[in-house]
């Protein structure tokens, strides 16, 4: 019997855990650590932050689910992983040992980074449902008291596209109000050039972004650092291609919503070999830390270089079909293992992507996601607004059948010519 843990039950944990699942061999142990026995669907987070959705239609709870699939629950939470000892030390001063670990932790929220930046602060934020359930009373105060309006993300930050779409959908919600007249709308961001995304744009971002702005009215500072936030105004210092500060900008602001950088969580932070310094978690090309080789990493705590050199720091994202290309992989890899093999599955790390802008959007397809890449392709229209609802019943659907992929789903990204995995390499001999 081998036991094998999962660190954290966000989008890669939960599915990793379904996909691990279903394998690993009968005799195998599973077992998923997290802070609580909730899950909750992030990408619907900015509908929840304009009233669209309630908390509790995007979110499931866990312990029926994995009780049904035979896989062990410990909602502590992690304190800290021992990772020379193959050991997990929990919240509640109990210890789970573990012959495999895979870390989808998600991100620790770096609010500190930048002073008076976040729910704590002067900012909301849309990166869990409690933040976007305490957003939503804030413009809630908004429409009775209109203002300007400042969102974005700050330098560092590696999630662009749910500011983009936040800005849009609230764009959408204030004139359904018929108050979006009173409220000046501008978009703050440290990438280069609108629609970047962190990835250097895919297919045409940038003039279906800008256009779409304009369109809006939506004003926009790029190369944009945020140097501090007070309770009604932002400081932000613009800087030239060599990071040197061009302009500096004070903005006045009623609603803001900015989105943090993303360091590695507190568990596996530091830990030499493991992380990088920003405590992201190291793998090779099958998921696998090389240090501790019985460790593997899926989602937003894999280490991933920048796509090129940026004034400012910007991050890459891990978008829905990129992580569960990584799940994939690592499951194979693992059941590999199991059976006294070599790990030989290589993520494609292909990406699919639905910016919903709450009446059209734009949806994109990079195949690989870091250039350079074999389609690089993006398209606007209301047909978005529709997927990314249909994408959002079904993936909830997904969760609470405890299933990682349907029948359905297998067979349309195969008509699409899409893949979570790249061919398995043949072993030598």
């Amino acid at each position: 019997m081998s036991r094998i843990v999962v660190l954290g039950a966000g989008l890669g944990g939960v599915i990793m855990a379904y996909e691990m699942k279903d394998k690993m061999r009968p005799s195998d142990e599973l077992t998923v650590v997290n802070l609580g026995s909730t899950y909750s669907f992030v990408p619907s987070n900015p509908w929840v932050a304009v009233g669209w959705r309630e908390p509790e239609a995007v979110t499931v709870d866990l312990e029926p689910i994995f009780k049904h699939r035979g896989i062990n629950l410990r909602p502590e939470g992690a304190r800290r992983v021992m990772a020379s000892e193959n050991r997990i030390a929990l919240n509640d001063g109990t210890f789970i040992d573990y012959d495999y670990l895979i870390v989808a932790t998600g991100p620790d929220l770096a609010f500190d980074e930048v002073p008076g930046l976040g729910p704590e602060g002067h900012t909301q934020s849309i990166c869990q449902v409690d933040h976007a359930a305490e957003a939503k009373r804030a413009f809630d105060t908004l429409l009775n008291e209109p203002g300007p309006v400042v969102v974005g993300a700050v330098q560092g930050a590696s999630c662009f596209g749910p500011a983009y779409e936040f800005a849009f959908i609230l764009d959408t919600a204030l004139r359904q109000a018929r108050k979006r007249d009173q409220v000046p709308i501008t978009f703050v961001t440290p990438e280069p050039y609108i629609g970047h995304l962190g990835l250097d744009g895919v297919g045409d971002t940038k003039g279906l972004i800008e256009s779409a702005m304009r369109e809006r009215h939506i004003k926009w500072i790029t190369n944009a650092k945020v140097a501090k936030v007070a309770p009604d105004r932002m400081y932000v210092e613009e800087v030239d291609e060599a990071g040197k500060t061009a302009a500096k900008h004070e903005l006045p602001f009623a609603f803001s919503m900015m989105l943090p950088a993303f360091r590695g969580v507190p568990a596996v932070y530091g830990i030499e070999g493991l992380v990088n310094p920003r405590g992201f978690v190291t793998v090779d090309k099958h998921q696998r830390n090389e240090a501790f080789p019985n460790i593997f990493a899926v989602g937003v705590c894999v280490a991933v270089p920048a796509v090129g050199k940026t004034p400012l720091p910007v991050g890459v994202p891990k978008t829905g079909f990129m992580i569960e290309s990584m799940v994939t992989a690592t499951a194979e890899n693992i059941a590999a293992l199991l059976t006294g093999e070599e790990p030989r599955a290589v993520a494609s790390w292909n990406a699919v992507c639905l910016a919903d802008f709450g009446d059209e959007g734009i949806a994109f397809v990079a195949q690989p996601q870091i250039p350079p890449r074999n389609v690089n392709w993006s398209s606007q229209g209301r047909w978005v607004h529709a997927a990314k609802i249909g994408f959002e019943k079904y993936f909830l659907h997904k969760v609470r059948q405890g299933k990682a992929e349907t029948f359905y789903e297998n067979l349309a990204l195969h008509m699409l010519g899409i893949r979570k995995l790249k061919e398995i390499e043949i072993a030598p001999g």
